[in-house]
């Protein structure tokens, strides 16, 4: 299951169209147009399967096909996965940090235009760190560099900021698919 899939559970109905409820994945694929900076929110949700409150990179600033990209996420007080850190603060959930690293890294990589039309999964972490908290009203800069890439799979270092100072730094692992349906 990829994250942000609509998913059935027993003696419910479900709010996802039909084609969701069958796993099909129905938004247009790119075109083979090359991308222009900065990449806006509809720009990524045209690469990426995920929506909200699933999408996590909200927009894309720098981009180095095959090298390295910059992304940022807005992080707001209306945030459904926000947790009581410490002295009751707010504090976004580690994992879905880790998870907004993945989403810029999965961006860089189905950038190319020979990917355009596939998927990419995550496998693994690697060297993850945190830093220290991200609470509401924090930008969070997420950097991404291919450490190795091959045809189906490779591995990215990752790196989130907030004012310059890191806060999460790790090394994540992916395979490309192709998109349900299109095999």
């Amino acid at each position: 299951m990829l994250l942000g899939e609509a998913v059935e559970h027993p003696g419910h109905a479900s709010t996802a169209p039909a084609a969701a409820r069958r796993g099909v994945y129905t938004a247009p694929l790119m075109s083979d147009a090359p991308l222009k900076l900065p990449l806006e929110i509809e720009d990524i949700k045209a690469i990426l399967p995920h929506r909200s409150p699933f999408l996590l990179v909200d927009r894309i600033l720098e981009l180095e096909v095959d090298r390295r990209i910059v992304g940022l996420k807005n992080v707001t007080s209306n945030e459904r996965y926000f947790i009581a850190g410490p002295g009751g603060v707010p504090t976004m959930p580690a994992s879905i940090l880790t998870e907004a690293m993945a989403q810029a890294g999965a961006v860089l990589i189905l950038s190319k235009p020979e990917n355009r039309s596939r998927l990419v999964y995550f496998m693994g972490i690697d060297r993850v760190r945190y830093r220290r908290p991200v609470v509401a009203g924090d930008q969070v800069l997420l950097e991404c560099e291919v450490l190795r890439l091959r045809s189906k799979m490779g591995s990215l270092g990752g790196r989130a900021r907030v004012d310059g100072k890191v806060v999460c730094e790790g090394q994540m692992t992916f395979a490309l698919g192709d998109r349900p349906g299109t095999a």
